[in-house]
């Protein structure tokens, strides 16, 4: 018996989505087009990022269900992925593509059995590891979320937004100060 299974991979993945939902809502429309720097994204486009970053492993374990990476063609869900993240995108329409996808890919995972996540998948022909279990590729997922929320409470700090993770510590910090004394 796992102790972590599909079940808590989906409420972990919708808490993770809820998260960067609130950041996108925080972040004024006007905003949308910065970047912090010359060449990273803009908050649009990393938003649109995430909100399809499940497209690989969607593919493999979902679509194509593969046991093994050789073979497996990158250029065209390469390019697929690229034209989706050219696209224009208002506020609502980021942060709907966010919900959706979101609750999509919870639903998948939820549906998932313990057998299922245990099966290994061989990766590239000398990648090491050789082999990689589904419950691990999928983790990759919620990863890749969390590396790119965090580039975007950076940026939130670059607009003058305190993060609402950070004010939700700074709340319960308070509370605690409050009750000591």
């Amino acid at each position: 018996m796992t102790h972590y299974g599909a079940r808590e991979m989906a409420a972990s993945f919708r808490t993770v989505r809820r998260n960067t939902i609130q950041i996108a809502e925080e972040i004024p429309e006007d905003k949308y087009g910065f970047s912090p720097a010359q060449g990273v994204r803009t908050v649009e486009k990393l938003l649109t990022h995430i909100a399809i970053g499940n497209h690989f492993q969607k593919q493999v374990h979902k679509v194509e269900r593969r046991s093994a990476m050789a073979g497996f063609d990158f250029m065209p869900l390469i390019e697929k992925v690229r034209a989706e993240e050219a696209q224009s995108r208002t506020k609502a329409g980021v942060i709907e593509m966010l919900r959706t996808g979101g609750e999509e890919w919870a639903r998948f995972l939820e549906g998932l059995s313990e057998d299922f996540l245990a099966e290994e998948v061989q990766q590239m022909p000398g990648s090491e590891p050789a082999a990689k279990s589904r419950l691990e590729m999928l983790l990759s997922v919620k990863e890749h979320e969390m590396h790119h929320r965090g580039q975007l409470m950076l940026i939130e700090r670059m607009l003058g937004i305190v993060p609402h993770l950070t004010r939700q510590m700074q709340e319960r910090m308070a509370a605690m100060q409050g009750a000591k004394t």
